[in-house]
């Protein structure tokens, strides 16, 4: 066999060679140039009112809106699901529209209203779609209520304000329908599949509002 011969062996031997003697190799002060993540992180202020009440954070700029209302305000009524905006359980209400909080950072939302759960309604004075999903069975494990309940809230008002979805037959004139409350709603998920309780809740809150 030639002495010159590539092997699997003499090729990984070589390689590890040349990882080992990489940072001899690197231009001075290039480590310096390059901060850890603990150096390039700093906490910073975030200000909220967050169901009616101011707070005051000092945050990671990486925390989501999700965590800081579960980590760091204990509103753990807001649930994280998937964590990739994809099952809606994170659902909450920001300056009057829903948004999936895992996918934004609280960071992006300084001095903005904030509403969850805890702030639509209490045990002693329910909101009226926590009372029609109660009343409708409007779910069963529970998990992804509090995100159903918050966009079905805002998906109520959306309607109310024109504002068309993908199922609009009339641009210009937005009525409410239950193609257009399942299409609204669609980006929250039930496991459960409660949905036509669901939607027989938001027609019943939809009706109260009318009248």
């Amino acid at each position: 066999m030639p002495s010159d011969h590539l092997t699997r062996r003499s090729l990984l031997q070589g390689s590890a060679a040349i990882a080992a003697a990489a940072p001899a190799l690197a231009p001075a002060g290039a480590a310096a140039a390059r901060p850890t993540a603990k150096e390039g992180t700093g906490m910073i202020p975030v200000e909220l009112t967050v169901n009616g009440r101011e707070v005051h954070l000092q945050l990671d700029p990486r925390t989501t809106l999700l965590d800081a209302l579960r980590e760091h305000l204990h509103l753990t009524g807001t649930k994280k699901g998937c964590d990739q905006g994809q099952c809606g359980a994170c659902t909450v209400i920001v300056e009057g529209r829903r948004i999936n909080s895992c996918l934004t950072l609280a960071v992006m939302h300084d001095g903005d209203k904030v509403t969850t759960i805890e702030g639509l309604g209490t045990p002693d004075k329910l909101h009226p779609m926590q009372r029609a999903f109660i009343t409708h069975d409007g779910y069963q494990c529970g998990y992804c209520t509090p995100g159903q309940i918050c966009s079905a809230v805002a998906v109520l008002d959306e309607i109310a304000a024109g504002i068309p979805s993908h199922v609009t037959p009339d641009l210009d004139k937005v009525s409410l329908s239950d193609s257009e409350l399942r299409e609204r709603m669609s980006g929250n998920i039930c496991r459960c599949a409660a949905y036509p309780n669901i939607i027989a809740a938001m027609n019943d809150v939809a009706g109260e509002t009318k009248a």
